[in-house]
């Protein structure tokens, strides 16, 4: 266990980190924000240490290449690990140096192509420099904009609250707090299942979240429904307090493909060496620090060792998550004390706001009518069904055969990086649930050899094989092939092969009749389905899993 930033021990994750645009801010084990000016005058004090710093980078990069070509590749790691600590670990600001930041990039991607040079392409630059940018939140800002490499990734991400944590400045209204609110905090605290000593700026993060926080607030009340259970059960089995299950509110607000800019992903924000360590796989076909129970499972054991590290002391212990164990030590060394608010003047910006930050986020969600929140319905829990797939199977055929769309499966496995299982094994994948049973009735009609191309359409009540082929765009010959076996007649579902479909699903014209128990609405402009189900007060999943879409999808307007 490293003790400062973790470092980027696996070349698949290496990348990651070089395609995530570097700013002043701090991730799980981040780097320290430095005060160093950004003006061209530090510029210029800080380029003696600058070359210091790429001088002694470069003799570990030497000295890893000298390891790897003596086929010597875990003393190769170790050294190109060292090369990047160097910058990581110098306390300036990477960012705010042209030089340094370009050199970083650099270094990263060298690491990448020394140590998986089969798995990039020859056009690899290009690509990075060519990034795709895709604005993945409708509420983002252009600074929300997320970059991704187009070579290794097909997820989508979501930017994370930390980034606007570590700028976050209470404004004096929300500072107005009193000896009284103080003292009434120990009165409250006593409701939670560890300890912690009060202080001003908890009641101050309280004043935020009753104001111009609110929405974050009522957003992570209710998201926190799908995860909320699964998180304290596994938390309660590590033996950590479940009530620091909250901290995925300010990690990701409970959404598993938050992504910083320290390459920092999923609900509980891992970096990529940290989730290595912790037993979580980073492939070029699955990230297992987006999955909803594993990553759960390694935050809560981190967690543990962070806080038998800090004699039970779980404000430092969240402290340490959020900076580094190394960063953390050095300020409590600093403070004098085994203390958060000891040491809480020689730690990060962002850290400074986010101790207290998740202390507010449980005390008010612990009683949150209390505090004016009120009628907030959680989402429901995750409920699926998991199916083992065989290599390479593709997700628009998983898909089409458990009549949802792409985009809901891959929320239910968004450690997938890509419209495929991972090739070369068997997978668990999560469908919705009920629909398990007959989706392994029809993956076995599927030849192991097209799961990756297949698809399967709906066959309509009377609807005949001429009709099927004409509609989806399929040959009557080609239907027949791929359903050799099976009666045309009576089956519900038919296989096709993925090329030429144009319409895989029987839809009802607008206006019919579907079903005592359902109606059809119209969505307003940018709606969500999570929004339609609360106006409605119907469960969110349920809507989502009706129409295919995550409970999250911006709708347009009208639409039904």
């Amino acid at each position: 266990m490293n003790t400062s930033f973790p470092r980027l021990t696996l070349s698949l994750a290496i990348i990651s980190a070089l395609a995530v645009p570097l700013s002043p801010v701090l991730a799980q084990g981040g780097l320290p924000v430095s005060s160093l000016s950004s003006t061209p005058s530090g510029i210029d004090r800080d380029a003696p240490r600058v070359a210091q710093l790429i001088e002694k980078a470069e003799q570990h990069f030497k000295l890893g290449t000298l390891n790897l070509k003596d086929n010597r590749p875990d003393q190769a790691r170790t050294e190109f690990d060292k090369a990047i600590d160097v910058v990581l670990e110098s306390g300036m600001d990477v960012r705010s140096n042209p030089r340094l930041q370009t050199y970083y990039l650099e270094l990263v991607e060298r690491v990448f192509r020394m140590e998986l040079p089969g798995q990039t392409p020859a056009n690899a630059r290009e690509q990075v420099a060519s990034a795709q940018f895709v604005q993945t939140s409708t509420n983002a800002t252009p600074d929300a904009v997320i970059p991704q490499v187009g070579f290794l990734r097909e997820q989508k991400f979501e930017p994370s609250p930390l980034d606007d944590l570590s700028k976050l400045e209470l404004n004096e209204e929300e500072k107005k707090v009193t000896d009284e609110d103080v003292a009434k905090l120990e009165e409250i605290k006593s409701t939670l299942d560890f300890k912690f000593t009060s202080n001003a700026l908890v009641s101050q993060f309280m004043n935020y979240y009753q104001g111009r926080g609110r929405a974050t607030m009522d957003t992570g009340l209710r998201r926190s429904g799908r995860y909320m259970a699964m998180a304290r059960k596994i938390f309660r089995e590590e033996g950590v307090p479940e009530d620091i299950a909250w901290l995925g509110q300010v990690e990701s607000a409970w959404r598993p493909t938050a992504y910083s800019w320290a390459a920092a992903s999923g609900l509980w924000q891992f970096i990529p060496s940290t989730g290595a360590q912790y037993g979580l796989r980073q492939t070029a076909w699955i990230d297992e620090r987006n999955s909803f129970e594993k990553a759960t499972r390694a935050s809560a054991r981190y967690l543990k060792w962070l806080a038998n590290r800090y004699g039970g002391n779980w404000e430092l212990a969240m402290g340490a998550y959020n900076t580094g164990e190394g960063n953390m030590d050095r300020a409590i060394a600093r403070g004098g004390m085994r203390d958060f608010w000891a040491a809480y003047p020689y730690i990060a910006r962002e850290t400074k706001n986010y101790v207290p930050n998740i202390l507010a986020t449980i005390l008010i969600a612990k009683n949150p009518e209390k505090y004016g929140f009120r009628n907030i319905r959680p989402d429901a829990p995750l409920s699926y069904d998991v199916v083992r797939v065989p290599s390479a199977t593709s997700l628009q055929l998983i898909a089409s055969a458990t009549d949802t769309s792409v985009d809901f499966i891959r929320s239910l496995n968004p450690e997938l990086r890509r419209d495929i299982t991972p090739r070369g094994e068997a997978y668990d994948v999560r469908v919705p649930p009920g629909r398990g049973k007959n989706f392994v009735a029809l993956l076995k009609r599927v030849p192991s050899e097209r799961r990756e191309t297949a698809r399967v359409v709906a066959v309509a009540p009377g609807e005949d094989i001429t009709a099927v082929a004409a509609r989806t765009g399929v040959s009557v010959a080609q239907l027949q092939q791929w359903n050799a076996g099976v009666d045309l007649k009576a089956a519900g579902k038919l296989v096709v092969p993925a090329g030429s479909v144009t319409k895989v699903g029987y839809f009802p014209k607008r206006g019919a009749t579907l079903g005592s128990s359902l109606r059809s609405v119209r969505a307003r402009a940018n709606e969500t389905i999570a929004q339609i189900a609360t106006r409605h007060n119907v469960s969110a999943d349920e809507v989502a899993r009706l129409n295919g879409f995550t409970p999250d999808t911006a709708l347009s307007s009208n639409q039904e």
